[in-house]
């Protein structure tokens, strides 16, 4: 399991600019690397992200081997209403790790 970090306002005002801050536990491993006795170390990397926000696509991006471990982005959108933000990430083998966050619009 994964641990995850998020950073979102828990309120805005009506069209605010909004920071969110997103954060992913994981070794993100290119495969190019050996590990101490010469072996392969296989490759493991979060491939996708997304963000919703009240079920709207607000921010998406890939990933590739070159991110580091843990990724951490940071990325603005609008307030424009209360709701919940919902963030996805997914691995080179469809396994994915989600999370929510509520913010309350004023």
């Amino acid at each position: 399991m994964a641990t995850i970090r998020l950073s979102v306002p828990k309120t805005a005002a009506q069209g605010d600019i909004i920071e969110i801050r997103a954060l992913i536990q994981h070794p993100m491993e290119t495969g190019f690397r050996r590990g101490p006795r010469g072996e392969e170390i296989p490759r493991d990397i979060i491939t996708e992200f997304e963000c919703f926000y009240n079920g709207v696509r607000v921010f998406a991006m890939k990933l590739f081997p070159g991110i580091a471990a843990n990724p951490f982005l940071s990325f603005h959108t609008r307030a424009v209403e209360t709701g919940t933000l919902e963030f996805i990430w997914r691995d080179q083998d469809g396994q994915t790790w989600s999370d929510t966050a509520d913010i309350t619009v004023i």
